[in-house]
């Protein structure tokens, strides 16, 4: 079962997705760009009784909280 969670991270609310139990060996799934941990849903049902699986939305996308524009600086090549 997966459960939805938050955790404070330098002042911004960072949502992640875990599944499985925590003494199981541990996968971190990072979405791609852009997107949100929604796409795992279907892999953390797959995995979950054989590993303790954590998929964090990236700050600015999905649930988490987004930086102000002046504290998050990136660029495009």
């Amino acid at each position: 079962m997966t459960s939805y969670k938050c955790q404070e991270i330098d002042g911004l609310d960072i949502f992640y997705r875990d599944a499985g139990h925590p003494n199981n060996p541990a996968i971190v799934l990072f979405h791609g760009f852009p997107s949100s941990s929604h796409m795992f849903n279907n892999l953390l049902n797959k995995l979950e009784d054989r590993f303790h699986l954590i998929a964090p939305d990236y700050p600015g996308f999905g649930n988490s909280d987004a930086p102000e524009p002046d504290h998050f600086e990136y660029t495009f090549d």
